[in-house]
């Protein structure tokens, strides 16, 4: 009964914002009755076609289904970027009418502008997204560093998304990028599918082509946890990647030792109660020589847990880098880094922006990234 009144609140505020923005744009615009009646039917099938976007990963298979949820989903990105810009427009000649300012003739090519601006941030979004990502290399400084361990380094992946929209081409073409970067070690660190292994199996088959000497390493995310997480584990583990749930392996080179550890997702104690992340048992027993402690953890508010546990470096992902504005704004609401390099007492916290992406195929001021990170002496 819950979940119903949920989708009944959703689906009201959803006919709200599509109200408002027609109220807010179609007068100043200047329309004919014809253009009025193509704007009125243009939000109603967005009003229709964005919750379709929201349950996308749960759509029943059908010829139709994949049609369906791209649709879906490119509505709700065209509609995030629709709102937010008709909002800022309110907020701009609210600011005229404050300062005395006549605005006619800024009222209506605003309202003409805001649709186009939508559709061209979306369209500029969505080749963002559909591109492979990029790599981005960095350089981690480590006191006191063993010269053996100088540019010993890790191929980061993060937040992949497999799923309605992000398919095994998709990945596989991710895979082909990190293998040919010759990492030491590779990371995974989480939200890899969104949906259960009996649909995606087939699409995550290309993880088990990762190579690298020291191995290729998985922790979950959140959206495993969305996805059947038990199931997921012995799939990826079924693939060849070594999943970390609170505990560790050591990897040496020469007389040095490197330890890699993982937690589980931050909140994955909500969903399996022996999940409940601890980077302290995560490096419970490790050898006392060991030269470097990386931990693989999936949201970057680990890290306090992570630097009271003795690390030296934590990998994160689950930002997105705010994936497209306005939501990079929210991000620190919730977690101490939206992206990038950060120091949390004596540990090293790297979030990545992801790798694929959410919801929307959609990317826009927050490119994706395949993650290079290189030990480097202090």
């Amino acid at each position: 009964m819950s979940a119903r009144r949920n989708l009944s609140v959703v689906l009201s505020l959803l006919i709200l914002l599509h109200v408002y923005i027609g109220a807010r744009l179609m007068p100043d615009m200047g329309l004919g009755f014809a253009g009025v009646a193509t704007g009125i039917l243009l939000l109603g099938l967005s009003t229709l076609l964005v919750p379709v976007g929201l349950l996308s990963s749960s759509l029943r298979r059908r010829r139709w289904s994949d049609g369906l949820a791209w649709v879906g989903l490119l509505a709700m990105g065209l509609f995030s970027s629709l709102i937010v810009i008709t909002f800022l427009r309110d907020i701009v000649l609210l600011a005229l009418l404050a300062v005395g300012q006549a605005h006619g003739g800024f009222t209506h090519w605003s309202a003409v502008a805001v649709p186009l601006l939508a559709l061209a941030v979306t369209c500029i979004g969505f080749v963002n997204a559909r591109r492979l990502a990029r790599v981005k290399r960095v350089d981690v400084p480590i006191a006191n560093l063993p010269e053996e361990l100088h540019g010993y380094s890790i191929a980061q992946i993060s937040d992949i998304h497999v799923g309605p929209t992000i398919r095994r081409p998709y990945l596989n073409a991710i895979v082909n990028r990190v293998n040919a970067l010759k990492a030491d070690a590779i990371a995974v660190t989480g939200d890899l599918v969104d949906g259960s292994v009996q649909r995606l199996s087939l699409h995550t088959q290309p993880l088990a082509r990762l190579s690298a000497p020291d191995g290729a390493f998985f922790v979950t995310g959140n959206h495993e946890y969305y996805s059947g997480a038990e199931e997921w584990i012995a799939e990826v583990r079924r693939l060849g990647l070594t999943v970390l749930l609170n505990q560790h392996v050591v990897r040496q080179r020469g007389a040095a030792r490197v330890l890699i550890a993982g937690v589980p997702d931050f909140t994955a104690h909500h969903f399996v109660p022996s999940h409940r992340s601890n980077p302290q048992a995560a490096a419970a027993g490790a050898p006392e020589e060991v030269d470097v402690k990386i931990l693989l953890a999936h949201q970057p508010r680990t890290a306090p847990a992570a630097a009271e546990a003795g690390f030296d470096l934590q990998l994160s992902g689950h930002t997105h880098g705010g994936q497209f504005f306005p939501w990079n704004l929210f991000v620190p609401l919730q977690q101490p880094f939206v992206a990038g390099l950060h120091r949390v007492r004596d540990l090293w916290v790297y979030t990545s922006r992801g790798t694929g992406y959410w919801g929307p195929p959609k990317r826009f001021g927050a490119p994706s990234e395949i993650t290079l990170l290189r030990l480097v002496p202090a």
